[in-house]
C-alpha cells in the first residue's frame, strides 16, 4: 500500500473539515486509540537505523520478484511445459495463497515478534527454492510452486506490517521506505535480462535461489519491534472483525470492477516474455520492456496529483479500465504493423494507467469511503477480489495462448470493458453522488 498521492475533493472537505466534523473524527480517533493495548517501554523506543532496515528489507523481497514475474514462465517452457501446463503452475499458488497469507499473518501478530516470524518464513521460502533443482517433471515443478509461495507471498505483507508500525510509533515515511521495493524489482528485470542473455533460463531458479539467500540475511536485520497494536494487513483477523460491515453496493462493485480489470494483465504476465521470445525478442530486451513498465507506473505516483487529482475515486477508476482495454487492444497489432520495440514499449508505458491508476484508485476509494479501524478489512476484501480473479484469468490464459497465441489480448479487452462496466455502475451508487441528491432534496425543500 502506498501513500494516498491525492488531495481530498472540495466536497469531501467541506462535509468532513468543519469544527464539528474535526471533532466528532478526533473522538473517534481517541476511543480507538483507548482500545488499543498500551506500549511497553521498549516498544517506545525507537530501533537504530529502523527506516535503512526496513528499506534494505523491501529490497531484498522485490528483487527475486523482479526476476520471477517476467522470466519464470521462459523457464517452464525451456522445460518444455505447454502452455495450459504453464497457466496452472502460476494460477495455483495464486488460489493457495488467497487463503494462506491471511493466516499467516494473523499468525504473526500473535507472535512474540513479526521480525521472527519473517526470519522464518524466508527460510522456508530459500528451502522450498531449491526443489526447483529436482528433475523438473510436471508434478514436481507444481507441488514446489505451490509451498514456496505459501512461505513467499506473505513477506510483503509482513514487512508493510513492520513498515507501518514504525510510521505509527516513529513518524517514518511509509513511502521513503516501500519505493525500495519498486527500484529493486526494476533492477532485478535488466539484470535477469541480461544474464538470462549470456546464459540460459537455467539461470531462473539460481537467480531466485540467491535473491531469496539475500532476503534471508537482510531480515536477520528486521527491526524487534514486539506485537503490533493493530492487525496487520491482509490479517484474517482483522477481515472477520470488520470486513461484514464493508459490504455495501458501493464498495463491493468498486473492488470487483478492480479485480476484474487487474485479472485482465493475467495473460500479459504469464505468457508475453514467451511471445515476445517467440518474435524475436531477445532476453535482455524483454527485461528493459518489463523494467519500462515499472518506471511508467512510479512516474504516475509521482505525478498523480497534478494530472488526476481532479477526478473523483470512480473516475480514476475508468480511466485505468479504458487504458486496460485500450492495451490490450493494441497489443497483438504491434509486430503485423512493423513497429517493433518502439511500438511495444510505447503500449508498455500504458501500464502506468491500466495498473499505476487502479492502485491509486483503489487506496482513494478507501481513503474516502472507509473508517480508518476497517481500512485492513478493506485491504484485505481487495485482495482477495484480485488475487481470486488473477488466479481464474491465469488459469484460463494458458490454453487462450496455446489456441489464439497473441490474440488472446483481445479476450483480456473483453475482460477489462466487463471491470470498467462495473466502475461505471458503482459511480452510480458513489457517495459523491449521494451527497448530490441530498443537496438536491434539501433545495427542493
Amino acid at each position: 500500500m502506498l501513500a494516498s498521492p491525492f488531495r481530498p475533493s472540495r466536497r469531501h472537505v467541506m462535509r468532513n473539515g468543519c469544527p464539528a466534523a474535526r471533532s466528532w473524527r478526533l473522538h473517534l480517533d481517541a476511543k480507538a486509540s483507548m482500545s488499543l493495548p498500551p506500549l511497553t517501554p521498549g516498544q517506545l523506543v525507537k530501533p537504530g537505523r529502523f527506516e535503512f532496515r526496513i528499506a534494505l528489507i523491501f529490497t531484498a523481497i522485490f528483487f527475486p520478484l523482479g526476476v520471477h514475474l517476467p522470466y519464470f514462465p521462459l523457464w517452464l517452457e525451456a522445460k518444455g511445459f505447454d502452455a495450459a501446463q504453464i497457466g496452472i503452475i502460476l494460477a495455483a499458488p495464486m488460489f493457495l495463497r488467497i487463503f494462506t497469507t491471511p493466516v499467516l499473518t494473523a499468525l504473526a501478530d500473535r507472535a512474540n515478534d513479526r521480525a521472527n516470524v519473517l526470519v522464518a518464513l524466508v527460510a522456508a521460502a530459500l528451502v522450498m527454492s531449491l526443489g526447483y533443482f529436482l528433475p523438473p517433471t510436471y508434478m514436481t515443478v507444481l507441488a514446489v510452486s505451490l509451498g514456496l509461495h505459501v512461505a513467499w507471498s506473505a513477506l510483503s505483507p509482513l514487512a508493510d506490517s513492520l513498515a507501518l508500525s514504525g510510521v505509527r510509533r516513529f513518524g517514518s515515511s511509509y513511502p521513503a521506505m516501500r519505493i525500495w521495493g519498486s527500484i529493486a524489482f526494476l533492477c532485478a528485470s535488466l539484470v535477469g535480462g541480461a544474464m538470462l542473455a549470456i546464459t540460459s533460463p537455467n539461470a531462473v531458479p539460481v537467480i531466485i535461489t540467491c535473491g531469496l539467500a539475500c532476503t534471508l540475511a537482510a531480515s536477520l536485520a528486521a527491526p524487534r519491534l514486539g506485537r503490533p497494536r493493530r492487525a496487520s494487513p491482509l490479517s484474517a483477523t482483522e477481515l472477520q472483525e470488520a470486513a461484514p460491515r464493508l459490504l455495501n453496493r458501493y464498495f463491493l462493485l468498486i473492488v470487483a470492477g478492480i479485480g476484474v480489470i487487474n485479472a485482465s494483465h493475467g495473460f500479459l504476465f504469464g505468457f508475453v516474455s514467451i511471445y515476445w521470445k517467440s518474435i524475436g525478442i531477445n532476453d535482455a530486451a524483454i527485461g528493459f520492456l518489463w523494467a519500462f513498465a515499472v518506471v511508467a507506473e512510479v512516474g504516475v505516483f509521482l505525478m498523480f496529483t497534478r494530472v488526476f487529482g481532479q477526478l473523483s475515486a470512480t473516475g480514476v477508476l475508468c480511466v485505468s479500465g479504458a487504458a486496460a482495454v485500450l492495451r490490450w487492444l493494441a497489443f497483438p497489432l504491434i509486430a503485423p504493423l512493423g513497429l517493433g520495440l518502439v511500438g511495444f514499449f510505447a503500449i508498455q508505458s500504458l501500464h502506468a494507467l491500466s495498473t499505476g491508476l487502479f492502485l491509486i484508485g483503489l487506496q482513494k476509494v478507501i481513503a474516502e469511503t472507509v473508517a480508518d479501524e476497517r481500512t485492513g478489512a478493506a485491504q484485505g476484501i481487495a485482495f482477495f477480489a484480485n488475487g481470486f480473479s488473477m488466479a481464474v484469468v491465469t488459469l484460463l490464459s494458458g490454453p487462450l495462448y496455446e489456441s489464439l497465441g497473441v490474440d488472446g489480448f483481445y479476450v483480456m479487452a473483453v475482460i477489462a470493458l466487463v471491470g470498467l462496466g462495473l466502475i461505471v455502475l458503482a459511480s452510480r451508487s458513489s457517495p459523491e453522488r449521494a451527497l448530490r441528491r441530498e443537496d438536491q432534496r434539501a433545495a427542493v425543500g
